[in-house]
C-alpha cells in the first residue's frame, strides 16, 4: 500500500525546522497510529486538549476540520511507511514530541490453527510497524536533543494466558513490545527519551460487538469492560508523569493481577 495523506508536503519540503506558514516549532507534536476510530480516535482528542499538534494515522482515514492535526493514510507493516509518516510530521510541524503506537492487530485462535497469513498480519502491525514508525520517530527525537516519549498499547493476556482467549501470536508480538519498552526505556533514560506501555483488559470499542459484551466483562475481577476513556487517563499519566520510565501500566480491570 502506498502511503496518501489528506495533507502531505513534498519531501524535500521535510525539514526539522520546517519553513511552512502554519508550523509553530514551540508547540509539542505527537504521532498517534490507529487513530481513525476508537481508542486512537479519542487519544487525537485527548492530545489536542494537552495543546499538541497531532499527526493521525490510519489504513483509513478521513480530513480533519482541525488545522492542528494531520492525518495520513498509510499501513504502517508496510516497510518505508513509518519514516514517511514521520517525514510528514516534520514537514508539517517540524518536531516530534511523542509517539503513541496504538495501531494493532489481534487475532484469537488456538495455536496450531494460525497461518502464515496471520503471522505476517499480526507481525506486520503489531512489530514491524512498532519497529518503523519508532525507529524514525527516536531519531528525529535525538537530533532535537529535546527528550521525547513513546507509549505503546500492549495487552494484558502476555502476563496472564487465558484458555478462553487463545492468542498465542499476541503474546509473541505484544509481549516483545513490553520487552522492548524496558530494553529503550534504559538505552534513552539518559537522553530524555521516555519509553511506557499501556496493556490493556477488554476495552468497550468497535473491535468487539456488543453481543461479546457481557462475557468479556466476565473475564475481569472487576466484572465489567474497561472504558476508552480509562485508556486514554492511563496515557495522559503517563504522559505527564516525567519520572516514570519502562512501566507496563496495567488497565485491565485486575486482570493481570490474578483471578
Amino acid at each position: 500500500m502506498t502511503l496518501a495523506a489528506v495533507f502531505l508536503l513534498p519531501h524535500s519540503d521535510q525539514t526539522e525546522e520546517s519553513d511552512h506558514p502554519m508550523v509553530n516549532t514551540a508547540q509539542k507534536v505527537a504521532i498517534i497510529t490507529g487513530a481513525s476510530q476508537g481508542i486512537g480516535a479519542a487519544l487525537v482528542t485527548a492530545y489536542r486538549e494537552l495543546g499538541y499538534a497531532v499527526v493521525a494515522t490510519a489504513r483509513s482515514i478521513g480530513e480533519s476540520a482541525d488545522p492542528e492535526v494531520l492525518t495520513i493514510r498509510g499501513d504502517v507493516a508496510e516497510p518505508g511507511v513509518g519514516a514517511q509518516i514521520v517525514d510528514a510530521a516534520l514537514g508539517r510541524f517540524g518536531r516530534i514530541d511523542t509517539l503513541v503506537n496504538n495501531a494493532g492487530v489481534f487475532i484469537a485462535k488456538p495455536f496450531t490453527d494460525y497461518t502464515g497469513e496471520d503471522y505476517d498480519t499480526v507481525a506486520g502491525v503489531n512489530l514491524r510497524g512498532f519497529f518503523e514508525v519508532s525507529r524514525s520517530a527516536v531519531a528525529a527525537m535525538l537530533s532535537r536533543d529535546g527528550g521525547g516519549h513513546l507509549i505503546n498499547i500492549s495487552t494484558s493476556l502476555v502476563d496472564h494466558a487465558n484458555s478462553q482467549v487463545p492468542s498465542a501470536l499476541a503474546s509473541l508480538t505484544k509481549g516483545g513490545l513490553n520487552a522492548v519498552t524496558k530494553a529503550l526505556a534504559i538505552e534513552y533514560a539518559t537522553r530524555g527519551i521516555r519509553v511506557n506501555t499501556v496493556a490493556l483488559g477488554n476495552i468497550r470499542t468497535p473491535m468487539h460487538p456488543p453481543e461479546e459484551y457481557e462475557a468479556l466483562a466476565a473475564l475481569h475481577p472487576m466484572g465489567r469492560l474497561g472504558e476508552i476513556d480509562d485508556v486514554v487517563q492511563a496515557v495522559v499519566y503517563l504522559e505527564n508523569a516525567s519520572f516514570v520510565t519502562g512501566e507496563i501500566l496495567h488497565v485491565d480491570g485486575g486482570q493481570s493481577a490474578g483471578h
